[in-house]
């Protein structure tokens, strides 16, 4: 009976603590960013053991094979158990490289940045692209 065990992708992503809420989930699988089998699919959509489902969260698209179907949220140590990781280093680049370049802050009160300030923000953007 294991073996035909079959729960919601919107359910067995929040279980496997891809996404915070099940709701969340829910959502992308309606944007369209959850992907099994190269078809777009709907919350209520089962998932299966072998399966793989891939999960747009721009700028990165994750890949994970379903080891175990499970219904109900696990510790973070417990995931591997239940998903592989098969997302290429190609993708965790992106990730790094955004979160690198991060938040340009201003103060409060400063308003939107000249045309000399933004040009100075855009040079650096550029330049630590070319690095």
């Amino acid at each position: 009976m294991a073996d035909n065990k079959t729960i919601r992708i919107d359910k067995f992503l929040w279980s496997v603590r891809i996404y915070k809420t099940r709701s969340i989930a829910s959502d992308e699988c309606r944007k369209g960013r959850i992907i099994i089998n190269d078809i777009q699919v709907k919350p209520s959509r089962e998932v299966l053991k072998n399966e793989i489902i891939k999960v747009k969260k721009p700028p990165v698209s994750y890949s994970y094979r379903v080891i175990e179907p499970i219904g109900n949220r696990v510790s973070a140590k417990l995931v591997e158990q239940f998903i592989e990781d098969l997302t290429t280093e190609e993708e965790k680049v992106k990730l790094d490289i955004r979160q690198a370049i991060g938040v340009v802050y201003r103060d409060k009160g400063t308003g939107r940045p000249t045309k000399k300030e933004r040009r100075l923000i855009d040079k650096i953007k550029d330049d630590f692209h070319d690095s």
